[in-house]
């Protein structure tokens, strides 16, 4: 069966019910874990959570009072610690800038909030477009390897690097919680199905092909 973007999200969140993502209780702890899950396991990127849970409670003053030489201490499971501290620290030294109100950063750059986010140290296109769904509420795509490989076995060609698919989708008719559930179902469903990619075809999308 041919699918749109939007049939795609429907079947999957029928298939496979609500996922609840991004799995965390602040707006705080969601932008410690984006820093934390870059190249690297869930499991060590939830360690070095778990580090900054015990000693900050995600408080984002108590997470800027933070000595820099202490964060790395805290990033260390989730690797490359020390350019996770920086990235830590300097974004959160943003945030006081807008004093941890994230509509007035909405509202200050708009459109070029993702531009904005991509200026800031240790921000790539991932981060920056995970930022934009779950912490300031925009609809946008992570077109991240599950998503690549996923699209890939649906027909689409030419997905090898993020940009790639970033190029070609259009999330015309998703609200912020389509886009933000829509996330959730592409990697949970790369982890049961896409390991190894061959158990694509005895899923519920085996059969299918996506038009972008």
């Amino acid at each position: 069966m041919e699918l749109t973007l939007y049939e795609l999200y429907q079947k999957m969140l029928r298939e496979m019910g609500p996922t609840g993502w991004w799995p965390a209780e602040s707006k705080a702890e969601i932008i410690i874990g984006a820093f934390m899950i870059q190249n690297t396991t869930q499991a060590n990127a939830e360690r070095a959570v778990a580090n900054f849970r015990k000693h900050t409670a995600f408080d984002p003053d108590q997470i800027r009072a933070l000595p820099l030489e202490t964060i790395p201490e805290y990033v260390r499971p989730a690797g490359f610690f020390k350019n996770k501290s920086l990235a830590v620290a300097n974004f959160f030294a943003w945030l006081d800038e807008f004093a941890d109100d994230y509509d007035q950063i909405v509202q200050t750059f708009g459109a070029g909030l993702r531009k904005k986010l991509l200026s800031l140290r240790g921000v790539g296109p991932e981060t920056a477009d995970v930022l934009l769904i779950y912490v300031f509420d925009q609809v946008a795509f992570v077109s991240d390897k599950y998503a690549r490989t996923l699209f890939g076995l649906l027909g689409v060609d030419g997905l090898k690097k993020y940009d790639d698919l970033a190029r070609k989708v259009d999330m015309t008719g998703f609200t912020v919680a389509d886009a933000q559930e829509f996330h959730g179902l592409i990697d949970e469903y790369g982890k049961k199905w896409l390991h190894p990619q061959a158990a694509f075809y005895d899923s519920f999308l085996g059969g299918d092909q996506l038009k972008l």
